[in-house]
């Protein structure tokens, strides 16, 4: 490997023996380096390959002025989440993630931690990512001696779930209120508090995740089963009528016509939970 830039005394841009361009990190990796330098491989403990030069050109300017142990967290956290997940991640994740990582130290450092408005909504709708922002605060803990308020593991979860749909935090953040406004209707009409610790609740958030990305999108399903409408609406009719009136709030909160097979879905995995919750009352 041959170094191309110097970024700071532990991370130089390098070209590989393939002739694509890396980041290498390691302790004074760059100290008195310069272009053209061979790497030494046994110097080298982490080298990140983005496939976007884009990407790759914003990581770099990122990385100018960051501590080396904050890069190295935010790489902790983003293999330990792919191998948890088990999907792929959009690479922004890499400056998005070590930039907020790096951006929360310094909060910290002036004593000014800010509260987390979604921390409920996202330890209920995103659970699997909420341990992994846990996990990350408790390797910050033990790697820097800094405990980190229980606001910054659902922080750090919203750049999962937004490397995960691959889209802009914005959404992310707007697919999230989607899915508490359409669960508070659900409480509501029925009167119900629901098991969160269910499977039934954990399918019905993942539908609902699917139907904000789509309503985000501007998408519909396309299934034109009218059988099936009729089916779920004589199986389920108060459930029904539950989801007309949650795809009449998603027209005139967000100005998107949730066809009427997406109706007949809503039902059914309401459907699901109520009797979920009969079957537990006897």
């Amino acid at each position: 490997m041959i170094i191309k830039k110097v970024i700071n005394n532990n991370v130089v841009s390098a070209v590989d023996d393939k002739g694509r361009e890396i980041i290498a990190m390691g302790r004074g990796l760059g100290f008195k380096a310069k272009e053209g330098d061979s790497l030494e491989d046994g110097r080298v403990e982490k080298i990140f390959r983005l496939e976007s030069q884009n990407t790759m050109d914003q990581f770099k300017e990122l990385l100018v002025g960051l501590p080396m142990e904050h890069i190295q967290i935010s790489a902790e956290i983003i293999a330990y989440a792919k191998s948890v997940l088990e999907k792929p991640l959009n690479p922004n994740i890499y400056i998005t993630l070590t930039d907020h990582i790096n951006f929360a130290l310094k909060r910290y450092e002036q004593k000014m931690m800010f509260t987390n408005p979604l921390i409920r909504e996202v330890r209920s709708f995103y659970h699997e990512e909420y341990l992994i922002g846990e996990y990350a605060v408790a390797m910050i803990e033990r790697k820097l001696g800094i405990r980190l308020p229980a606001d910054e593991a659902a922080s750090v979860a919203l750049h999962i779930v937004n490397a995960e749909y691959n889209g802009p935090m914005r959404d992310t953040i707007r697919i999230t209120n989607l899915i508490q406004q359409v669960m508070d209707v659900v409480r509501e009409y029925f009167q119900i508090e629901i098991d969160e610790t269910s499977l039934n609740y954990e399918r019905f958030i993942t539908h609902l995740r699917f139907l904000a990305q789509r309503v985000f999108a501007g998408e519909h399903l396309e299934l034109d089963n009218l059988e099936f409408q009729e089916v779920i609406d004589r199986l389920y009719p108060e459930e029904y009528a539950c989801s007309q009136k949650i795809q009449a709030l998603i027209k005139y909160q967000y100005g998107h016509q949730v066809v009427e097979e997406e109706v007949a879905f809503l039902a059914l995995h309401i459907g699901r939970i109520r009797n979920q919750q009969d079957k537990e009352r006897r």
